[in-house]
């Protein structure tokens, strides 16, 4: 099964494909939250919520694996390095009081998935304290007991957290596209940058394609 995708068609696995969301979280894509209070456009990330809803409803209808990863840390911030915490000049950190609740703290308002992309009984829900999905957690070890070899990615925000998390998992061995109309950065010319990267010299990192493309392959 090809997906017409950059920089050429991307071979998909039926059994064994997974999709995974990338932090689809209220603190980082609802106005009054975190990304707001930083002074970001959320208006971008909030664009791409329609195709992310309805790449979700596509894995559902075909009965495939749906991973959905939020970026978060234990209330104590024992699993946030100081390198991560104390970055940047702002004076809201990870672990402040923010508009949401606690910044990037589980169990906090902020740190929930949006309503529209939230998870469903049977998906599986990572909270991943790094910026890449495998970093101190066990979603490698879920995949492989899944039998996942081909992983499709979708999120926030593209540069960062789902560039990173495209990036380990190819380390690993899986076969990854990102679908570029279900993925979001705060600033345009990162996002394209971003795509540049995961698709140069023959995919080095990975395909990407519209969701249109990966909805014509799978019928």
């Amino acid at each position: 099964m090809e997906v017409e995708a950059k920089p050429y068609p991307f071979v998909l696995a039926p059994g064994g494909t997974a999709l995974v969301v990338i932090d689809m979280q209220r603190d980082f894509i609802e106005p009054g939250g975190f990304g707001d209070a930083l002074g970001n456009d959320v208006s971008r990330l909030e664009a791409i919520i329609p195709t992310v809803a309805g790449l979700l409803a596509l894995f559902r209808q075909k009965g495939w694996p749906v991973i959905h990863t939020r970026e978060s840390h234990r209330p104590d911030l024992s699993d946030c390095p100081p390198a991560k915490r104390l970055r940047g000049g702002g004076t809201l950190r990870i672990g402040d009081a923010g508009p949401m609740g606690r910044i990037l703290v589980r169990g906090e308002p902020g740190n929930a998935i949006i309503e529209a992309c939230a998870p469903v009984a049977g998906e599986i829900v990572i909270d991943k304290p790094g910026k890449g999905m495998f970093w101190h957690t066990d979603v490698h070890e879920r995949l492989k007991a899944l039998g996942v070899t081909h992983l499709v990615f979708a999120g926030v925000t593209t540069e960062v957290c789902v560039q990173t998390s495209m990036r380990e998992a190819n380390d690993r061995g899986f076969e990854c596209l990102l679908i570029e109309d279900a993925t979001e950065s705060y600033f345009p010319h990162f996002k394209d940058s971003a795509i540049e990267m995961i698709t140069a010299q023959g995919g080095i990192v990975g395909w990407v394609a519209p969701l249109a493309s990966l909805e014509r392959a799978v019928g």
